[in-house]
């Protein structure tokens, strides 16, 4: 077996960063702005431009603020950071469904290790020698979107990678002997007994596993009981280690509190953002495309105008063809929120995807083929959608009728194509040939002895006539005679005469006209 361990040792910090204003963490202030995370009663977790100034986990709130007055505190959320490791394991269930977590050395510290089993992934990534690190290159830039730090390490046993993970980074235990190495190095106290022992095994002078395993096995369990035996020889695989494998939701349902109200659509856009993330590593899970998705944007109440201002305001991001780009989804929904005006500020963001499909992925291919021109097209109408609304983006739609100006309409790209049923009676010969640059009303020519003139120079007749007798049951009675003719320049044109002079005829007047132009 093989294990690799993804250990994210600033999980907490990262979703909280994540819920931050762009002002705080864009551009120059990423790396500068001072973070840190607390409880009831002290901070618990500082980054590192905070740590530059002197903070320490441990240290009280007054404390911290007295050092740096610019210190931006957030409360310590479990809920935000499973919702961030969620997100993780989705990402890493795309690679093999044998997915877990681990916790932390303490005995209630919450999951911030992922592991996976891959053993029966690696046949998928290559050739020998290639595998491991082409699977390892793969996961880490499907992982990259979601802004984790990640310590990475793989090795034969699943509680020997989450250890080594903790205190290494790039680590390839290739076999048991490898991991026996490494492992004898670690500290004693990243195993749970280990820390609870620790100023006991201090004492002793017994800092890291190696030594641990040196001391005899019955003296051991005297003194510090089984569980830390149990826990070393899980570790180095001399004791079964089943995991229980994380089970994908169905549908994906994803929460993130904000850290400070958004009072503009670009505000909201970084918070959706964050879930847009989250919603493409869960479709990599289920190897499936969104078809449309809901953003709900809870309002705070005590801005809220009057009673007629909705608690929430729902965004619904429809899509022509499914889709898990996340370029895509996130050129989408910015063109959506551009139009769409908030009315009160927002304090949380709710991403629901409960329409999804399951397809091939796309193929990657050299050249560009009908099917992916087809996609860049879909995406522009997508696009346009977004900007200005699914009732402007129109297509054009063939009408059993004769005439010209009534053989087409258009309706919206988002309606339904009409069924075989409303074409019946459609003529079923090829159509004739028609012009792509139809006019109307169609345009008054000159005539000079009997011929057509365009632009003061004759039309030469190609063919016809065309004769179009129709319309007479709903009062637009047309009976034209139509040609193709060729002007002096070698255009043609599509032209008519109406078959009856006026006289006889009360449909249309008398003379020559032009009706549409080929390309």
């Amino acid at each position: 077996m093989l294990w690799i361990a993804l250990h994210l040792p600033a999980l907490s910090l990262e979703a909280f960063a994540a819920t931050l204003p762009a002002t705080l963490t864009a551009g120059a202030n990423a790396a500068t702005a001072p973070l840190a995370l607390m409880d009831a009663r002290a901070l618990v977790a500082v980054n590192a431009a905070a740590r530059a100034f002197g903070l320490q986990p441990g240290m009280k709130r007054a404390t911290a603020l007295g050092l740096v007055p610019q210190l931006v505190l957030g409360p310590v959320d479990a809920a935000r950071d499973a919702a961030a490791l969620d997100a993780v394991v989705h990402a890493a269930l795309a690679f093999t469904p044998q997915v877990s977590c681990q916790g932390g050395s303490a005995p209630d510290a919450p999951p911030d290790t992922v592991l996976l089993e891959v053993q029966a992934s690696l046949r998928c990534f290559g050739g020998p020698g290639r595998q491991l690190p082409l699977l390892l290159r793969r996961l880490q830039a499907t992982l990259a979107p979601l802004g984790h730090r990640l310590q990475v390490v793989s090795a034969p046993t699943p509680l020997g990678a989450a250890l080594l993970a903790r205190v290494q980074h790039g680590l390839h235990c290739a076999d048991g002997p490898a991991l026996q190495r490494a492992l004898d190095t670690t500290p004693v106290w990243l195993l749970g007994p280990g820390r609870e022992h620790w100023d006991a095994l201090q004492g002793m002078g017994l800092r890291t596993l190696g030594e641990l395993r040196r001391l005899p096995r019955a003296g051991l369990a005297r003194r510090f009981g089984d569980g830390l035996l149990d826990e070393i020889d899980r570790a180095y695989g001399q004791r079964p280690d089943p995991r229980v494998p994380v089970v994908l939701p169905a549908a994906f349902d994803s929460r993130l509190e904000l850290f400070a109200r958004a009072d503009t659509t670009e505000q909201v856009l970084r918070g959706a953002e964050v879930l847009l993330a989250r919603l493409v590593a869960w479709l990599d899970a289920q190897h499936a495309l969104v078809r449309r998705c809901t953003l709900q944007m809870q309002h705070e109440s005590r801005w809220r105008r009057d009673t007629r201002t909705p608690e929430a305001t729902a965004l619904e991001i429809a899509l022509a063809e499914p889709s898990r780009d996340a370029m895509h989804l996130r050129v989408l929904l910015r063109e959506r929120l551009a139009s769409l005006p908030l009315p009160a500020p927002t304090i949380e963001l709710r991403l629901q995807a409960h329409d999804i499909a399951r397809q091939a992925a796309p193929n990657g291919e050299l050249f560009p083929s009908a099917a992916s021109e087809r996609e860049g097209l879909v995406r522009l109408i997508e696009r346009l959608q977004a900007r200005l609304g699914p009732a402007r983006v129109r297509r054009l739609q063939r009408l059993s009728d004769h005439r010209p100006e009534r053989a087409g309409a258009t309706r919206p790209v988002a309606d339904p194509a009409p069924s075989p049923a409303s074409t019946a009676g459609a003529p079923a010969a090829p159509l004739p040939v028609r012009p792509v640059w139809m006019l109307w009303p169609p345009e008054p020519l000159h005539e000079r002895l009997a011929r057509p003139l365009l632009d003061g120079r004759p039309l030469q007749l190609l063919s016809g006539p065309e004769r179009i007798e129709s319309g007479w049951w709903d009062g637009a009675l047309a009976e034209r005679d139509y040609f193709i003719a060729q002007a002096t320049d070698g255009a043609l044109v599509w032209i008519y005469r109406a078959r009856l002079p006026p006289a006889e005829s009360d449909a249309e007047g008398a003379g020559w006209f032009l009706q549409g132009r080929f390309a």
